[in-house]
């Protein structure tokens, strides 16, 4: 919050910038549009002539994609990004968007609203967003792009795929699993592998209610609405939190901003936030730890395939090294190639803007050339909005890594991957 020594840190760090231009050579996005100058502009340079409650005096910032390269570079630990997050919520709020503009932030940024106004008539809202002449008209009234990756709707939420599922008979312990507003409205099948694994390692999972994150928000500038959904989640998370049972999450960004960038925003740092946060964990990671310990379930079928594996930029933030990469490889028979590329491009809801949607292609050629040029059956990824992406751009389908850990358990949890499967 204002004034807090967590908000003051996060100002303040822009005086530890020494003008190297690391973050500048490395930020996905300056080097293919000069509508975004750099972090080391946008973030340390320009916060030193931001003054509370003047006009925002660079518009520039609203171009950053929030892809935390330059965290993760700089060797003086700026929080470049946080503090271009922050100006952009300050310009946002200043009105410099355009009402438009600011309308399709915010419907792009509410998932969750989507999901449950939307979910009852799937069938035929997944017609709608993809009939051709309703993209055109999206894309002239609100600015969505005619040819950004929307996602179809499911027919079923995963929660009420998981109230109907049987509760496993001799689980040693519980978890807690986050699933978000992908895994509930857009790709259940993901949450189904998340239970299904967790249950071959004889684990009972437990769902708690839960709201979106509010990702999508603090990455449009809309603080106070964000703050909204994270105490809501953090009531009903505090509970378990308090019996020390890990939280866990497939969606890369969802744990990100339950265990670290909410509370960095909003300057929350209270014992509740952080000890929903101390016990916040990927579930790569989680599995990891699990097989560190001689725990994990060893019990794999061998899956001899040659697959791209793309690691969001988002799930670098998470300093957690690369877990999927490790756990990917106790499959018998598969090999994975990493990607290397810095980011998709998508970034949340930044790709699916008509101003920025150029961008991102251009950011992600890269990874897109990558997978074309292998020419996988499939492409694997932890993050929904860059699955959907590299779908998009490539026409290769993409899953989740836990899919195919699912798969190699002997689980159908996504019939479509297991046509592609090897006999």
């Amino acid at each position: 919050m204002a004034g807090s020594p967590d908000h003051l840190g996060i100002e303040l760090s822009l005086d530890q910038c020494i003008k190297c231009n690391i973050c500048t050579a490395s930020c996905p996005v300056s080097n293919v549009t000069d509508l975004f100058p750099g972090p080391k502009y946008a973030g340390p340079q320009a916060g030193r002539f931001r003054i509370q409650g003047a006009p925002s005096p660079d518009g520039s910032v609203d171009y950053c994609s929030g892809c935390r390269v330059c965290n993760m570079v700089c060797p003086t630990g700026v929080k470049i990004a946080e503090l271009n997050a922050r100006a952009r919520a300050e310009w946002v709020r200043q009105g410099n968007l355009a009402p438009r503009l600011r309308l399709r932030n915010n419907i792009l940024a509410r998932p969750e609203l989507f999901g449950r106004l939307a979910g009852p008539f799937a069938p035929l809202v997944n017609r709608f967003t993809t009939f051709t002449p309703a993209r055109r008209l999206a894309a002239a009234i609100l600015g969505i792009h005619q040819d950004a990756p929307f996602p179809a709707l499911a027919r079923q939420t995963f929660t009420r795929w998981h109230q109907d599922h049987p509760r496993p008979a001799q689980a040693r312990r519980q978890v807690v699993y986050f699933h978000g507003c992908s895994a509930q409205y857009f790709e259940p099948q993901v949450g189904r592998a998340v239970v299904g694994v967790l249950e071959a390692n004889g684990l009972e999972v437990v769902v708690p209610p839960q709201n979106c994150c509010g990702l999508p928000l603090l990455s449009n500038g809309e603080f106070a609405a964000a703050r909204k959904l994270h105490e809501k989640n953090i009531h009903h998370l505090y509970p378990y939190a308090s019996k020390g049972l890990p939280i866990l999450g497939a969606s890369t960004s969802c744990t990100l901003t339950l265990k670290e960038e909410a509370l960095e925003l909003l300057g929350l740092h209270d014992e509740k936030n952080l000890l929903v946060a101390g016990h916040i964990f990927d579930i790569n990671e989680f599995l990891l730890s699990l097989h560190h310990s001689g725990e994990l379930n060893l019990a794999l079928r061998p899956l001899p395939l040659s697959l791209p594996y793309h690691i969001p930029c988002q799930y670098r933030a998470h300093r957690l090294g690369q877990p999927g990469m490790e756990l990917l490889a106790l499959i018998p028979g598969l090999t994975v190639f990493d990607s290397l590329a810095a980011c998709c491009g998508i970034a949340g809801t930044y790709g699916f803007k008509t101003e920025k949607f150029a961008i991102a292609q251009s950011v992600g050629k890269p990874l897109f050339d990558f997978v074309s040029n292998l020419n996988p059956p499939f492409v694997l990824c932890d993050s929904e909005t860059c699955r959907w992406q590299i779908t998009r751009m490539t026409g290769k389908p993409a899953f989740h890594p836990i899919e195919l850990f699912a798969a190699a358990y002997g689980l159908n949890t996504n019939p479509h991957l297991a046509r592609l499967l090897p006999v």
